[in-house]
């Protein structure tokens, strides 16, 4: 398996407890991005078929946000197949936390 990627059940629960809980957990109002390693995104394009990324949100077990990217083909679709080599990349970091140190600053809020 690749680096910093998760199974579909893992990203299933994370998403569905986003959607759920959106805002309930303590901090998800102060979220204002992700850091992505660019890295890891080049890791996720590499994959074969891939043309872009989509990214969803989640939460996981332990309330942390969290920013799942996979690979999308040319027509559009999610491809997720371990056995293929499809992965579900988890690599962000949300901020606060990992947020910009210096201006510009795109959040006034940093």
């Amino acid at each position: 398996m690749a680096k910093n990627t998760i199974t579909l059940d893992t990203a299933r629960e994370w998403a569905e407890r986003w959607n759920k809980k959106k805002g309930l957990y303590e901090g998800h109002h102060k979220l204002k991005a992700f850091l992505i390693p660019g890295v890891d995104v080049t890791q996720a394009m590499s994959e074969p078929g891939v043309v872009n990324v989509r990214a969803y949100l989640g939460v996981d077990e332990n309330h942390k946000e969290k920013l799942m990217i996979v690979g999308v083909d040319a027509d559009g679709n999610d491809m997720i197949d371990a056995d293929k080599g499809l992965y579900i990349f988890d690599f962000s970091e949300p901020c606060p936390s990992t947020c910009n140190k210096k201006p510009p600053f795109i959040n006034a809020g940093e």
